[in-house]
Parts: C-alpha cells; structure tokens; sequence
C-alpha cells in the first residue's frame, strides 16, 4: 500500500507531464495505474495505434552523389532549360528519344536494319556516333557493318582519304566494310602494288565508284594490271569509273597505260609525273581508242575541290581521324626529353609526314598529260563546217574500228590471256 500512494504521489505531482498509462508487473500479474483512485487496476490496457516518430518527424530520400552512373539515370530522362529570368526548368524526354538513346546504346547487337525506315535509321546512326560507339575495336566494326549492308550510300557515298595512311592502317576494316560508293580518294598514301585496299577496289562491293583518286600511291604496271584484270577479263569492278588520277607514280610506263584502255566509259584521266618513254604515242593511242582528247588546260576534276566526305558516317571519319593523331601525339617525357637536348645545343631529328608538294612540282616541271572526253553536240541541222569535220570523224572512226578488229584477230591467232592474267583471274 505504502508503494502504491508513493507512486499515486508522484503521478499527482507531475500530473503536468502526459506520461500515458503505466503498468505494472506483479506476482506475474499486469496491473495498470489509475490516476484517478491512485491505486491499481487489474485491468487489461486498451491497444493505441503505435506511432515511431512523432507527427512532426519528417524524412528526405537522398541518392549518393558520389555515384555518377545513378545521377545520369536519375538525369537522362530529363531536359534542362533555362527561363529568361534565370530559372531552372525540366521536361521529360519523349518515349521515341528514350528508346532511340536504349538502341544507340547496344546498337552492336542489332541482328539487322534491311527494310527499316531510313528516317529513323539516321536518327539512330547519329545517337549511335555521339556516343562514339563506331570507333570501339571490335563492337563498332560490327554496328557499322549493319548499317553499310542495309543503306549503301546513305551512310558514306564519297570518302577522302589524302593524306590519311594511319587511318588506313588503323582503320581498314571498316573503311573496306563501305559499299556503294562513288567517290574514293586515296591520294598521298603511299599505298603500294600489294596493299589490300587496293585489291578491294576490284570487289562488287565498289564497282560503283565513278571517281578514283590514286595520286601519289606508288602504283606501277603491276598494280594497274590487278587492277583491270577483272575489267579486262570478267566486265566487272571498275567498269563504270569515269575520273581516274594516276599522276605522281613513276614507276607506270606506256605498258601501264595500255591496261587502262579497257576503261571505255573514262572521261578524264591524269597521268602527269609518270614514267612514259613515247609520250606521243601514248596520246594517239589514247585518243583513236578511247575517244581521249590532251588538255593544254589543268581540269577541275583534278583540283581535289569537289572531293569530300560526304554521307552519315562523316562526323565518324573525323573521329577515327582525331583518335589517331591522340594515340601519335608525342608524350609529355618526350617532349621534356627533346627539350633537354635544345638545352644542351643538341637538335633533335624531325620526322615530318610526307606530302605531294615535291611531287606536284616534278610534275609541273615534266608537263601536264591530263585528257578529257570531248562533248558530242546535240544539233538536228549542222553546218558545213560541222558536216566537214565529221566526215574526217567517220574517218577517223572507221580506221580504229579497222585497228581494232586486227587486235581482235591477232589475239584470237593467239593466247588471248597471259599467265599472269590467269593467276589474277584464280585469285577471284
């Protein structure tokens, strides 16, 4: 009894305080306390809702800021603008920009793009190069195959290279995985008879090219051979080329030359800066059988102002172009290393790229052998001058038709293939 008042006592005094109910425990026994009476019930205690935090508490979900890749999936699907008055504002992106992001993203696993939209296969192809994922090894070689199988020209029609033989050791396969293109230039490579490039030139893959640059390749008859083999013999590869430049290779001689008469569709050619032994008649030859007059003026064709990178994957040239000239930079201990050597009074050696300036002005000094196809003009009544002159053309036609049929009979008396050509036409 003495407990209990003692108890009742102390709750009077802090009646103040709203301390609840309290139980207690006795001989096993829960009793509750009555305030009121001061003493104890033996009363079973009423259940109230349990409450953790008070109704003030409040809690703030906070992601790791340090965590860059939650952030950018936290902030991906957003755009950010500002207001004029400064403000930030965001919208949320749209279904069609989230799943092109997603695609761009794994565009390496795309079984195929034959028959979709071109429309959106561009937008795909851009999201896909802002990511910079057609320069990864391996993935981006494979993404870039799926679009050139489906879209030809659309993602490349013309390709510079002049000057740019690190990219094309660097970046070969992808360069060869191109189809349809019409535009190719090559100039300043160095490339050689043997390259592989070369040898791709005479695939289906390309024989819609229209415009071949080979400046300055280190070509000779042996390469012009492999070249028109397939021409020659199958009418295929570059059947349909139109502008062919072989200036500045002096290893081609008039046998060369004579390989590139099965080009019958060939309106302007260059063969400046090559080793021709009987220059006149390389011009006569060339004028009774393929119709190519000498240009006393340089062309246009040949001013390298109308070759360009043109198509989808332009922006993806540059970028192959840009990681190479990173990867060749010279590192910051050679250049203290170099700069320690001038200190000393010793001058390091400069390996400086080779360009076709010293080529360009042999050539200039030896003469311009550039020919072009004459225009036939469409006019119902010609004049007497014109009626003239085309009985000398009938003339002159009638007598290479003559040649040519001795060619023709002097090749059926004989092989009409060497053994050269036949192991050029095993190798297809």
């Amino acid at each position: 009894q003495s407990w209990s008042r003692g108890m009742s006592y102390c709750l009077h005094s802090e009646s103040h305080l709203d301390t609840g109910p309290i139980y207690v425990r006795e001989n096993g026994k829960l009793h509750v306390v009555n305030q009121g009476a001061g003493g104890l019930q033996d009363v079973t205690p009423k259940t109230r809702p349990f409450r953790l935090f008070s109704r003030s508490f409040s809690v703030e979900l906070c992601m790791n800021r340090e965590d860059d890749r939650a952030r950018r999936q936290r902030t991906d699907h957003f755009i950010f603008t500002y207001t004029k008055e400064g403000n930030l504002r965001y919208s949320a992106k749209s279904l069609f920009s989230l799943v092109l992001g997603y695609i761009s993203d794994n565009v390496d696993h795309i079984d195929s793009l034959i028959g979709f939209p071109e429309q959106i296969a561009e937008k795909l192809f851009s999201a896909a190069e802002a990511r910079q994922k057609f320069t990864e090894p391996v993935t981006g070689l494979r993404a870039l195959q799926k679009f050139t199988e489906a879209y030809g020209s659309l993602v490349l029609c013309s390709l510079c290279l002049r000057n740019r033989y690190l990219v094309i050791s660097e970046k070969l396969e992808e360069i060869k995985s191109f189809r349809e293109l019409t535009c190719l230039d090559l100039s300043c490579c160095k490339l050689g008879d043997e390259h592989e490039l070369l040898e791709h030139l005479t695939k289906e893959a390309l024989s819609s090219v229209k415009r071949l640059l080979l400046k300055d390749t280190s070509l000779s008859d042996v390469g012009l051979r492999r070249m028109t083999a397939p021409v020659r013999v199958l009418k295929q590869g570059l059947e349909n080329l139109l502008v062919l430049d072989l200036s500045c290779n002096p290893k081609i001689t008039d046998v060369g030359i004579g390989y590139l008469l099965s080009f019958k569709k060939l309106n302007c050619l260059d063969i400046s800066g090559t080793g021709l032994k009987d220059v006149d008649a390389v011009i006569r030859r060339l004028q009774m059988q393929i119709g190519l007059v000498h240009s006393k003026v340089p062309l246009k064709e040949f001013d390298h102002s109308n070759c360009k990178t043109e198509g989808w994957a332009e922006q993806t040239v540059l970028q192959w172009e840009q990681a190479v000239m990173e990867a060749t930079k010279p590192q910051d201990n050679l250049r203290s290393r170099a700069a320690a050597l001038r200190f000393y009074g010793k001058t390091p050696r400069i390996e400086e790229v080779v360009k076709c300036t010293l080529v360009e002005a042999e050539t200039k000094a030896s003469g311009n052998l550039q020919f072009y196809k004459e225009k036939v003009p469409n006019c119902h009544l010609p004049s007497k001058k014109e009626v003239a002159g085309s009985h000398e053309l009938k003339n002159n036609k009638k007598r290479a038709l003559a040649e040519q049929e001795r060619e023709r009979t002097s090749k059926q008396k004989h092989l009409c293939l060497t053994v050269e050509d036949w192991d050029l036409l095993n190798t297809y």
